[in-house]
Order: structure tokens, then C-alpha cells, then sequence
């Protein structure tokens, strides 16, 4: 098949790629706007418990079943997860692997257009939030929703938005890039971004935290907005949805759960490290997470908001109070605006581009179609999805109708499912020897006992706790409103198409005598 033929250039170039699919929007926007929303310090205990519980462990496995599936001939979750489950039933709930990057991207373009429109903006001086300090916050909040067009549906595709055009340009640049394929594309673009998102976030930082109380008498300093951040209510940890979110959020920026990682390691050779490939990728991204994007948004909203910021939705945090801190930086702060939401539209793409791969791999693999077919194909998926998500813009509900229940539910589902079948279908003990061919580190042996006991355990006691203490809220809410409702069904329809394919992919792969649940070992 044309997509084994596909390689990563260098060891770095793919820890930098599978770092690059993690550090994203999830981490400067989504990372902040989920901690306000949880309690600021109460979100961080679990947050971490879900990181080294969970995040790491399942990393490490997903990076081991890719690698593994690969050398088999498959590079998309459902071929390697049947293969790894041994059975039809796992190659099917791997399609989640399919569901879940696309339709996040199809919300996750759309946020891509608001940063590359900020960054111009700011680059021509096009940001005005007046001359008085006290309407600023106001401002930024008038400002966002003319960019995101919330005040009603289907005005981002009225007359000629300007957002619509730097949608479309986004779209354009992604694809691109996808069509260059794995080294040309996106190990070339993520080579490039990441060391410059690094710089861009250091400016940045450095001009939060000497901030100091810029709001005379208001009593809320960056150093309050520190404590904020890490000082916990503990009753927030008695909501098992505190619990879902920080999970959901792991997953998320670390692309655990998403068919990413899986997609990115099968393209591996059998003596190629996933060990320490795994987790300095992991450790890479917390480093933009929490050191760069929570130091940046959680103070500065702090500072300029109250505890009560996390206004504008998930991803409306970082869009409604930076401006705020750049306009008190004066004539500077243009230019720090430019740099900040550069660094944001970098992370984006280096975080979409590993959403549309995994699709890209599955076409040519299951249809049999070159990576022209493929792109053009996945191409009118995703803006189908896209269209939808632009259209119903007010309140952006579409848009955090799909965070939620793809974003968080499906990858926490997903989780589940492969860590159970990495550990008790595949074997620990198998698990284990696989990961630790060719590694130039080794995993504490502790982690064999999390992997096969604590990480399952965990997800399920957090899943069903959530179904019983918050889901039928969750599904009052959305049944009552029709948005959400039309959200919830372009998921299953997407769902769906990917389900008709796989079979048509299973008719294939056993035409061509593949080893399709895994049934003898790999070639070496």
C-alpha cells in the first residue's frame, strides 16, 4: 500500500510532530478556560493525578500499539486496534479514532481563523479598545464577538466576513501541508513552529508576571492570580465532572485517545524508541501547557476579570483577556498582541494537521485510494463539518457542543478502550516487552501495575460516576436545544461513514492476506 511507503525523517522530527500534535489550543486557551471554569487550584489536583495516572501510561501504549501495528502494514487506529484487540469488536470502536480528531477539527478551524485574524489585526494596528482603562474588559468582549460572530447564526457566512477568509485560508494552508505528506509537511512545518512558539510564549510570559496590580485598588496582582491557579477548593473535588474535565483535558493536549499517536507511531521501525520518544513529547507539551499557557492566561484573567473570568466559552478565555493586557502594555503591546496570537495560529496548525492524518492514513489504507483521492475526499468531510460549526456561531453552541462530547466523553471513552486492550487482550506482560524494544530508557516497573489496573480502573470509576452524578443534566440540557441536538448528529453521521468504511476497509485488507487480527506475529 502507497502509505507504508511513508516515513518520519529523523527520531527528533517525530517526537517534534507528535509534540506539535499536543501543544495547540489546548494548551494556551482550552488548558486556562477549563481550570476557571473548575475551581483555578481545584482543577490541578486531579489534573496531575490524571497525568501520571493516565496521560503517561496510555501515551506510552499508544505509542507501543502504532509501532507494533505498523510493521503489520496498518497505520489507522481501527486496523491497529483490531489487531492489537485481536477481534472485529475493538477494530470498530477504533473508528473513534477516526471521529474524534476529525470532528474536532471541524471546530478547531474555525479557532484557527480567530488567531490568524487577531495576529493581523494587531500587526496593523487594527485592536482599539479605547482610552479608558475601566472599558477595556468590555471592549475585548465586543471585540471577540465580532470576530466570532456569537451574536447570531449564519453571520460569518454573510456578505464577506472577515473571518470567513481567514477560515479559508487556514483550511488551504492544512491541507497543503497534509498533501505534502509525513517528512515535507508536517515534521518540516512542526521542525520550524515549535522552536518558535517557545520564544513567542518566553515574550509573552515574561510580561505577564511583571505585571504586578495594574488595577489600582482592586487588589488582584499576578501574584494573586498564581494563587488562584494553584491554591484548591477542595469541595470541587466532590464533582466527578471536575474530575471528567481534567482527565478529558490530559487527553486532549497530550492527543492521548485520539488516533493520533497510534497513526503517527506505525510509521516507526521495530527498533525505533518509544519510551523516551513518548515522554519527552509528553513532557514537552506540559511544558507549553501549564508553564507557558497557564502562567500566561489563568494570572492575567485574574488580574484583569476576578476569579469569575472564565467568560466567552472553553476557547473564549484567552480571545476575551489578552487584549485586555496588551492594551495596559501600551504601544508595546501591539506588538507582544502579534506575537501572541502568531504563537497561537502556529499551535493550531501543528495540532490540525495531526488531526487530519490519521483520516488521510485510514482512506488510503481501507479504500485503496492515493493520497490525492484521500485529501480530496477528506477535504469535503471536513468542510461539510466545518460549514456546520460556522453557520451556528451564536453562543457557540455547535462549538462547545462538540468540544464536550467528542473533545472530553469520546477521548476518555477511547482511553478506556485502549488501555483495556493494550493490558488485559494484548497482555501486560507482551505490552511491556514491545515497548521496551529498542528503548533507550526503561518505564518504573510500577507502571506495568497503573497500566493494568490503576489507569482502567480510574477511567471507569470516572466515567460511570459522571453518567450517574451529571450526565442526565448534560442530556436535559441538550435535548432542549436544537443546536446542540443538530451538533450531536453530525457526530454520529461522521461516525457512521466511518463505520461503512472500515468494513469496506475489512473486505479489503483480508483480499490482501493481511494479518488482520492479529493472529501471528509481526515481520521483523
Amino acid at each position: 500500500m502507497a502509505q507504508q511507503k511513508e516515513q518520519w525523517g529523523s527520531r527528533l522530527g517525530v517526537i517534534l510532530a507528535v509534540a506539535g500534535s499536543a501543544v495547540g489550543l489546548g494548551n494556551f486557551l482550552r488548558f486556562p478556560g477549563q481550570a476557571a471554569q473548575h475551581g483555578g487550584g481545584a482543577f490541578m489536583i486531579p489534573y496531575f493525578c490524571a497525568l501520571f495516572l493516565l496521560g503517561i501510561p496510555i501515551c506510552w501504549a499508544e505509542w507501543t500499539m502504532g509501532r507494533y501495528g505498523g510493521r503489520k502494514g496498518f497505520r489507522s487506529a481501527p486496523a491497529i486496534l483490531g489487531v492489537i484487540g485481536r477481534g472485529r469488536v475493538t477494530r470498530y470502536i477504533g473508528t473513534l479514532g477516526l471521529l474524534i480528531p476529525l470532528a474536532v477539527f471541524y471546530y478547531y478551524a474555525l479557532v484557527e481563523a480567530w488567531c490568524l485574524r487577531y495576529f493581523f489585526e494587531y500587526l496593523v494596528g487594527g485592536v482599539h479598545l479605547g482610552s479608558d482603562p475601566s472599558g477595556y474588559v468590555q471592549a475585548s468582549q465586543a471585540l471577540f464577538t465580532r470576530v466570532a460572530a456569537t451574536d447570531a447564526n449564519g453571520l460569518l457566512l454573510h456578505g464577506i466576513h472577515p473571518t470567513f477568509v481567514f477560515w479559508i485560508i487556514t483550511g488551504a494552508l492544512n491541507f497543503w501541508l497534509i498533501y505534502r505528506g509525513l517528512s515535507k509537511g508536517i515534521e518540516a512545518f512542526c521542525s520550524a513552529a515549535m522552536p518558535t512558539m517557545a520564544v513567542c510564549a518566553l515574550i509573552v510570559l515574561g510580561r505577564v508576571l511583571t505585571l504586578g496590580t495594574p488595577l489600582a485598588g482592586s487588589g488582584r496582582s499576578v501574584l494573586n492570580g498564581l494563587g488562584f491557579m494553584w491554591n484548591p477548593n477542595f469541595h470541587e473535588l466532590t464533582h466527578f465532572a471536575t474530575w471528567l474535565a481534567a482527565g478529558g483535558q490530559i487527553f486532549f493536549t497530550l492527543s492521548v485517545g485520539f488516533g493520533v499517536i497510534i497513526n503517527y507511531a506505525a510509521y516507526l521501525g521495530k527498533k525505533d524508541d518509544v519510551v523516551l520518544s513518548g515522554l519527552t513529547a509528553s513532557a514537552t507539551n506540559e511544558l507549553f501547557e501549564v508553564g507557558f499557557g497557564g502562567l500566561i492566561t489563568i494570572p492575567a484573567a485574574f488580574v484583569f476579570l476576578g476569579a469569575t473570568a472564565a467568560v466567552g466559552g472553553t476557547f473564549g478565555l484567552g480571545f476575551n483577556t489578552l487584549p485586555v493586557v496588551f492594551q495596559y502594555m501600551g504601544s508595546f503591546g501591539r506588538f507582544i498582541g502579534a506575537v501572541w496570537f502568531l504563537m497561537l495560529f502556529l499551535a493550531a496548525i501543528t495540532s490540525s494537521l495531526s488531526m487530519l492524518q490519521p483520516v488521510l492514513a485510514f482512506l488510503g489504507e481501507a479504500m485503496g485510494w492515493d493520497r490525492k483521492k484521500a485529501a480530496a475526499v477528506l477535504g469535503v468531510m471536513a468542510l461539510l463539518g466545518s460549514l456546520f460549526v460556522i453557520f451556528f456561531s451564536q453562543g457557540l453552541t455547535a462549538l462547545d457542543t462538540i468540544d464536550f462530547w467528542v473533545g472530553t466523553f469520546l477521548v476518555f471513552a477511547m482511553a478506556a478502550v485502549q488501555i483495556i486492550t493494550f493490558a488485559w487482550v494484548f497482555g501486560i506482560k507482551r505490552g511491556w516487552e514491545e515497548a521496551h524494544t529498542g528503548a533507550l530508557i526503561r518505564i518504573p516497573r510500577i507502571f506495568m501495575f497503573i497500566m493494568k489496573y490503576v489507569s482502567p480502573l480510574y477511567l471507569l470509576v470516572v466515567l460511570v460516576g459522571f453518567c450517574i452524578q451529571s450526565l442526565p443534566g448534560y442530556v436535559r440540557n441538550l435535548s432542549s436545544n436544537r443546536v446542540a441536538v443538530g451538533s450531536v448528529a453530525v457526530i454520529a453521521v461522521t461516525w457512521l461513514v466511518f463505520l461503512v468504511m472500515t468494513r469496506r476497509g475489512e473486505l479489503r485488507w483480508r483480499e490482501l492476506d493481511l494479518d488482520l487480527d492479529g493472529k501471528y506475529p509481526p515481520n521483523d
